[in-house]
């Protein structure tokens, strides 16, 4: 089993769509990478020999930030955002989109459950009767 940027890689997929396990390496540049090491794109990793693994990992380690290092970097950018109070940052503290979408019905992903705006149909009742 290939371990490349302390990720293990799935066993039995193309090495290509294998090394978009690691944090921070997309399809374009898993491709890229395969293309520039001359490592045949629809080879398994299992089938991988110990120098075409050892290649990747020492490309991946020169050429690209991943795991760890690339989120630290992204959360620091958030949280350098939230110190200097810009308008992205404050979206995050209050955990809300921060890219321009509509809020008003949507992002419940980032908004949590939704909480219930109005009075129910019950209690509308009781107040028309006057109770």
């Amino acid at each position: 089993m290939a371990r490349i940027a302390g990720v293990d890689l799935p066993r039995t997929k193309r090495i290509d769509i294998a090394l978009t396990y690691i944090y921070g390496i997309g399809r374009h540049s898993a491709s890229k990478m395969v293309d520039d090491l001359n490592i045949d794109p629809a080879k398994k990793s299992q089938d991988l020999d110990e120098s075409e693994i050892s290649r990747l990992r020492e490309t991946i380690n020169q050429d690209y930030k991943v795991e760890g290092d690339l989120r630290r970097e992204v959360e620091l950018n958030v949280k350098r955002l939230m110190d200097i109070n810009s308008y992205r940052g404050l979206r995050h503290r209050r955990q809300l989109p921060a890219r321009g979408q509509r809020t008003s019905t949507n992002a419940r992903t980032r908004k949590g459950k939704a909480k219930t705006i109005s009075v129910g149909r019950k209690a509308k009742e009781a107040a028309r009767k006057g109770g």
